[in-house]
């Protein structure tokens, strides 16, 4: 209020604000059209769940059905037969990596299971780099180590990195090999390969 019929200056933060255009209110995570990852799960050969993260919100009973089923239809098919799968609106991706399957569940039509698998084994090579040659037990002890690992790499159900030991906020181990090429040699694989550098 004026004092004495005077008006005061407005101070630096009013005289900014006043600057701004104002944008109507928008939801804190907007989602983006098109396919995002549902969840990712990391199972034995046994069918135990290691690790389990859920981009969306399902309750405890949802969860444990979608679970045991995905896992059940993953275990239960051979070599032979491709690594993707529709299941109840999803589209299943796994890949196998020693005693592990890596399994991640997205919704939309239009994703591409190839890179889902190219980002199944970027996370791969990202634990491996930051475990030292990652086992089943690195990820039961270090639980919350690896969803750190997988939060860096996926937001919303969106993959915002794909580079082995890019975007470590902790400082993570990545190294590179002599070519600059980020380069995956201790994880075994039934379809493993030695790189070319």
């Amino acid at each position: 209020a004026p004092v004495g019929g005077r008006r005061h200056p407005p101070s630096r933060q009013e005289a900014g604000r006043a600057l701004l255009p104002q944008r109507p209110a928008s939801p804190p995570f907007p989602h983006p059209p098109g396919a995002m990852i549902r969840f990712v799960l990391m199972v034995n050969k046994q069918g135990q769940t290691r690790l389990a993260q859920y981009m969306n919100m399902h309750n405890i009973d949802e969860r444990c059905a979608l679970e045991a089923e995905v896992i059940r239809k993953c275990l239960g098919r051979n070599e032979t037969q491709c690594s993707f799968f529709e299941f109840r609106g999803y589209k299943v991706v796994y890949r196998r990596y020693a005693s592990l399957f890596f399994i991640v569940g997205v919704e939309g039509d239009d994703e591409n299971e190839l890179a889902i698998l190219e980002f199944i084994h970027a996370l791969v090579e990202t634990l491996d780099r930051y475990f030292e040659n990652v086992c089943e037990l690195d990820i039961m002890f270090n639980l919350e180590k690896a969803h750190f690992v997988l939060d860096e790499m996926v937001m919303n159900g969106c993959i915002i990195e794909v580079l082995a030991g890019r975007g470590w906020g902790w400082g993570g181990r990545a190294s590179r090999c002599v070519c600059g090429r980020v380069c995956c040699r201790r994880i075994r694989t039934t379809s493993w390969r030695p790189s070319t550098c």
